[in-house]
């Protein structure tokens, strides 16, 4: 299977909330450099704005805010018949290169793997160095595996600023970043799949659900997502067309290529 790879938990306590997605579907979640308390909120400014009437007051936050996200299920302003023709369904895009989920229902589905023993010995390692700094509990422990220059994780499908370490933990919902580190060691316990394989793409991606048609995963699947996320938001992400929570890449050299969420 062929996948353009072009970048809270249930069992993690997150209170993860769907606002609405435009004039016609839930918000698809996309990540933000402000904590990462729920699927909602991730990287919302890359989503198209509901349109609405100009209002005499402008009451939005000044420069880049990004305003606070109305109560779940509000209504957004009602659109004129020529703006509603001008407003289409979202879908994941390509703006986050290898990490961005790209999902064809016409092509074969790839194999979903458990053993870790079937995976390269670089990608082995790698795979287990991450457990073993999540486990630890300090963030730290991620900074040599994230290296640094052209070669350092993609943390973001966005540019982040600054030090990544520091980025991680603007993304936990405690200071210390043990929340992230919990979200991390939660997504590389799952299957994996092998994708793009004999590409320059070619990738170990986990969850699993990140190649995979959510409608498509059977019962025993969705209780494996639900321990990622929640059924609110697997509902949401199947209207957008993707999973778009947080996954993993890992080169069959053993590079860690990504952590990222959003579409």
């Amino acid at each position: 299977m062929n996948f353009s790879t072009s970048g809270q938990p249930r069992g993690l306590a997150l209170s993860i909330q769907l606002a609405a997605f435009c004039a016609a579907f839930p918000l698809a979640p996309c990540l933000a450099i402000s904590p990462a308390y729920a699927l909602s909120e991730i990287k919302r400014e890359d989503l198209p704005s509901p349109v609405t009437p100009p209002a005499e007051d402008d009451m939005s936050p000044p420069g880049n805010a990004v305003p606070t996200p109305g109560p779940l299920g509000a209504t957004p302003p009602a659109a004129s018949p020529d703006e509603r023709e001008q407003v289409e369904p979202g879908g994941p895009t390509d703006d986050g290169g290898m990490a961005n989920p790209q999902v064809d229902p016409d092509e074969p589905l790839p194999e979903v793997v458990y053993d870790l023993g079937k995976l390269p010995e670089p990608v082995r390692r790698m795979h287990d160095l991450i457990i073993e700094a999540c486990k630890s509990g300090d963030i730290e422990k991620l900074r040599p595996l994230i290296g640094q220059g052209d070669a350092m994780t993609q943390l973001s499908l966005s540019e982040i600023e600054g030090d990544p370490i520091t980025f991680l933990k603007g993304l936990s919902g405690d200071t210390e970043g043990q929340e992230i580190l919990a979200i991390l060691e939660e997504v590389l316990s799952a299957g994996y799949v092998h994708i793009d394989v004999g590409t320059p793409q070619e990738l170990y991606v986990w969850p699993y659900f990140f190649a995979l048609p959510l409608d498509k995963l059977d019962a025993r699947q969705r209780v494996e997502l639900f321990k990622i996320v929640t059924a609110g938001d697997y509902d949401s992400m199947k209207q957008f067309g993707a999973y778009i929570f947080y996954r993993v890449g890992i080169t069959p050299e053993g590079q860690w290529t990504f952590f990222v969420a959003g579409d």
